[in-house]
């Protein structure tokens, strides 16, 4: 006789539809040998739970160690929890120039990235995320050298098309060109250090920076001549959405080659897209940024703020974007660089965190308990 504690254990372990069940907690080590549930590799570990039918909410618990891999979290409900920034280091080194054949559609700049995460309720923490393409080497060569690439940026970090809710924290994005690319929904990071020197924080999706250190990290190339040395972000935020990047409360910082008064907030980012009449800079990109209530650096220049080449529609690099004419907002400035040059920027703006989370979380918690 079966006891009903006893069948309903059964029933519980029971696989289903002829699927065994997956474990709702996995591990990654080099140090496996022949446990259970435990993978030498990161893209083993997802590989393993990818067709899981329920679709229940695992995590990867991921031991201290280098990890050199490229990696994609298609699956939802994917937690990906490292031993701590200084002790677990996912790192690959592709580039633009050479990386299209990683993309489904043959783009170098996406197909660059160390993980992509292209699936929606996705937790990162406790782990650094590296892009380790020898960046400064090719910056230093001079615009004639044969071997200098024309595509150099490397991504750590793309939140790909299909992406929402994905929640980065405690953890660390390393890169110099195109660091972070947010391309999905919605990305949340807090407590978190983002490292990189142009464009390191772009896309069109909406992105929420909290508690975090955004440092900016030096060039090779002589930019004496150049109004900028780099800038911090480039975003594409269409017209039809609310937000785009939000950086609160947080630090911008520098490392030590970085001089003062070199590098910009953000700079209008409008990609080039194919219409009906051809491929031109896309007019309805209107990028938006705010940076509420940050410290900032020296480094940071005192107009804030810069201009950015687009496609015309002849197909040259002439058009020229203004910040004046895009979504661009600062409230609360604190520190060396807050001070700034009146270069006719708008008074006012998404300056309200408030307002901020409520767009930003809408549907949120809702969405994670399904």
């Amino acid at each position: 006789m079966i006891v009903p504690s006893a069948l309903a254990l059964m029933f519980a372990l029971a696989p289903s539809n002829g699927t065994a069940a997956q474990p709702a907690e996995i591990r990654v080590s080099r140090t496996c040998a022949a446990a259970t549930h435990c993978f030498g590799s990161i893209e083993a570990a997802l590989a393993s739970v990818q067709d899981d039918v329920k679709q229940d909410w695992v995590t990867i618990r991921v031991a201290p160690g280098d990890y050199r891999e490229k990696v994609t979290i298609a699956r939802s409900k994917v937690r990906l929890i490292g031993s701590g920034t200084a002790r677990t280091r996912l790192h690959f080194d592709a580039v633009a120039q050479t990386a299209g054949h990683y993309h489904r559609n043959g783009w170098g700049t996406p197909g660059s990235a160390t993980l992509t995460v292209d699936a929606s309720d996705v937790v990162v923490s406790g782990m650094t995320i590296a892009n380790d393409y020898d960046y400064l080497t090719n910056d230093a060569l001079s615009d004639g050298e044969k071997t200098k690439i024309g595509n150099p940026q490397a991504v750590a970090f793309l939140a790909d098309v299909h992406s929402d809710r994905l929640t980065v924290q405690d953890s660390a994005l390393l890169g110099y060109q195109d660091t972070l690319f947010a391309n999905g929904r919605r990305l949340y990071i807090k407590d978190s250090l983002i490292a990189g020197n142009i464009d390191f924080i772009f896309g069109n999706g909406m992105v929420l920076i909290e508690r975090s250190e955004i440092r900016s990290r030096r060039r090779s190339a002589d930019t004496r001549d150049e109004p900028f040395q780099s800038f911090i972000a480039a975003p594409s935020t269409l017209l039809d959405q609310p937000i785009g990047i939000v950086i609160y409360r947080s630090r911008l910082t520098r490392e030590a080659e970085v001089p003062d008064g070199s590098i910009a907030l953000a700079r209008p980012w409008h990609p080039t897209t194919r219409f009906a009449d051809g491929r031109y800079a896309n007019p309805q990109a209107v990028g938006q940024i705010s940076f509420i209530d940050c410290y900032m650096g020296a480094h940071i220049a005192k107009d804030h703020w810069a201009t950015m080449k687009g496609t015309a529609h002849d197909g040259t690099m002439t058009d020229v974007f203004r910040p004046q004419d895009s979504r661009f907002f600062e409230r609360g400035s604190t520190g060396p660089g807050a001070r700034r040059r009146d270069i006719g920027m708008p008074s006012h703006g998404l300056g309200d965190i408030h307002v901020v989370r409520r767009i930003f979380f809408d549907g949120w918690q809702a969405a994670k308990a399904r």
